[in-house]
């Protein structure tokens, strides 16, 4: 998957400028959603230690904030993994703020959110060392979504890795609430990135993607049928993948 998300949101926010009025109208179910889909989740692996080195080295303060090499090479692997999960060495607090959008928590939307609340996001280095460190990431990864939030930084990383082996497990955290429907988005974009036949064939296909027009804005009603259609093709899609 390009590594993209962070400009694309960037320019979302900036022609959604006019969008204040959804602001306005959306209720306080809409606007707890919102900050739900925005919450980051931060893995257990060391992070005590991780969180000290980025306040030690004051890596929030700077536009451009790697931890110095001889530091990061001292990590573990799971303690790289904590590190890039919660800290995206590049600044882009010029973002504008996306507006939180009327009935949010009803809709399955074409795209989750950026990681890091779009203020951060991953330097060139660290996409290379996520993506190079994939088979060990993945059952940390694994370990964290189970214990039941997929955070928006979590969610960013499944994407750019392409992990198709976590849609089981994505399915099971999903089912226990049904609240996070991004998780489902995260599903649907794996499947279009994978090129799955039977959902570039779909209506959900041709609603969310095809048109030239979709954007983030654009979504499904998270209704019981579209929940379970979506993990559906899902879980095909991963079956396929696994032959």
């Amino acid at each position: 998957m390009k590594h993209a998300t962070i400009a694309v949101i960037c320019l979302l926010g900036t022609t959604l400028a006019t969008g204040q009025d959804d602001m306005a109208k959306a209720g306080k179910a809409s606007e707890a959603y919102r900050a739900h889909r925005e919450l980051i989740t931060k893995p257990s692996f060391g992070l005590a230690k991780v969180e000290a080195l980025i306040k030690k080295y004051k890596l929030r303060d700077k536009e451009e904030g790697p931890l110095p090499a001889a530091e990061y090479k001292k990590l573990s692997s799971k303690e790289k993994f904590s590190y890039h999960m919660i800290y995206g060495e590049v600044s882009s607090q010029n973002c504008d703020a996306m507006p939180t959008f009327v009935d949010e928590e009803k809709h399955i939307y074409a795209y989750p959110p950026g990681a890091f609340q779009d203020e951060r996001g991953w330097s060139d280095a660290q996409m290379a060392e996520i993506k190079r460190n994939r088979n060990a990431f993945l059952p940390l990864l694994q370990q964290t979504i189970l214990k039941g939030k997929i955070g928006c930084n979590l969610k960013q990383a499944i994407l750019e890795l392409e992990a198709f082996e976590l849609i089981p497990t994505m399915c099971e955290v999903y089912k226990r609430k049904r609240y996070d429907h991004d998780i489902l988005s995260v599903m649907m974009i794996l499947m279009k990135e994978g090129k799955f036949k039977p959902f570039l064939e779909s209506a959900s296909y041709k609603k969310l993607y095809a048109d030239e027009e979709s954007s983030y804005q654009s979504f499904l009603v998270a209704n019981k049928e579209n929940q379970d259609l979506i993990m559906s093709r899902a879980t095909a899609f991963y079956a396929s993948k696994r032959k």
